[in-house]
């Protein structure tokens, strides 16, 4: 086995775990009352990961890993360890809200309103880079902010009836 075999067979063990959990999480919530916004694009945010990385196994399994890339790869990973723990049972794949319950603030949010995405972003350039796929990043990562777009719209809208739910009443949503 090849070691682009290797990341790439442990980057998709990580997506998928980290589908279970996003499934356990989102059960939970919804048990305590919260709900989903946005659910429209969420099959397109699965393509389009599930896209990035069968492209990834189709160009890069037998090419040659460059270790730089790799290790700013491990850095993101542990900043997306740092999110998930930082939300906890709150970390889904989704957008859930849960009523009544405060936006977390700690950890990377006290630095970014969104890190999550931030490392997602970073995510789908640099391991295609790792293996020197430059135009795999490119075009991942102009798909991904289209995607992006639409998902920061949906959670922009459903955060602002959390802060003003009376407007949000009276506009009818």
């Amino acid at each position: 086995m090849t070691f682009a075999l290797i990341v790439l067979a442990a980057v998709t063990a990580q997506r998928l775990g980290e589908l279970v959990l996003a499934g356990r999480n989102t059960r939970r919530l919804k048990a305590q009352g919260a709900y989903e916004v946005g659910a429209a694009h969420y099959p397109l945010m699965i393509v389009l990961h599930g896209a990035w990385l069968a492209s990834l196994w189709i160009f890069g399994w037998n090419r040659t890993v460059d270790l730089p890339w790799l290790a700013v790869f491990i850095v993101l990973q542990a900043l997306r360890v740092w999110v998930i723990a930082t939300l906890g049972e709150r970390w889904t794949t989704r957008i859930i809200i849960l009523p009544n319950a405060p936006l977390v603030r700690s950890g990377p949010y006290r630095l970014l309103s969104h890190p999550n995405y931030a490392v997602v972003a970073a995510e789908i350039a640099v391991l295609p880079l790792a293996f020197g796929l430059p135009m795999l990043a490119a075009a991942f990562s102009l798909l991904n902010a289209g995607v992006l777009w639409i998902r920061l719209q949906a959670e922009g809208a459903a955060l602002k009836t959390l802060i003003n739910p009376v407007n949000s009443a009276i506009e009818g949503r």
